[in-house]
């Protein structure tokens, strides 16, 4: 029979006979009630049947490839919503330059309202919440991300410093 024939025949099926072709195809059952994924196994199957199956060589290529695979070992970090956690370590760096000293308190007008933000030693504290960055602020503060020296007016939009 034709493979072309046979996938056509299987888009025709009902999910209960698929399910027996499967087990004619594949020797083994499924309680998979996906059609479109039945039908791509089985004709897969067929194919590979008829036609034969993967090489050797391509068998041992796909092997060594799914040993060299970098697979996530760990789930990710949940995300913060930019506070700093209570204990964190900090790797002395250079101050940047754009920012007042420690204990200067910016004021920015936005949306009616005066919005005050200290700069801390290692962060800025604003509504009770120490935060990394003027970012991290500026985006509790509006709700998108925004560049935090710009949002605060700290440097003009252009000029580098």
């Amino acid at each position: 029979m034709n493979i072309d024939n046979e996938v056509a025949i299987l888009t025709q099926m009902a999910t209960r006979d698929l399910q027996t072709r499967f087990a004619e195809v594949f020797g083994e059952s499924t309680h998979v009630h996906n059609r479109t994924w039945l039908i791509k196994r089985i004709a897969w199957r067929i194919q590979a049947l008829a036609d034969g199956d993967l090489s050797e060589r391509a068998r041992q290529r796909a092997a060594e490839l799914a040993n060299d695979a970098d697979l996530r070992l760990a789930a990710p970090k949940a995300k913060t919503s930019g506070a700093i956690p209570a204990r964190t370590t900090h790797c002395p760096r250079q101050r940047d330059s754009r920012l007042p000293e420690p204990g200067t308190i910016i004021t920015r007008a936005y949306k009616g309202q005066d919005l005050q933000i200290k700069v801390l030693q290692t962060g800025f504290e604003f509504a009770g919440h120490v935060y990394a960055s003027l970012s991290a602020v500026a985006k509790e503060i509006t709700g998108s991300h925004c560049n935090g020296y710009l949002f605060f007016r700290l440097v003009q939009k252009g000029h580098d410093q």
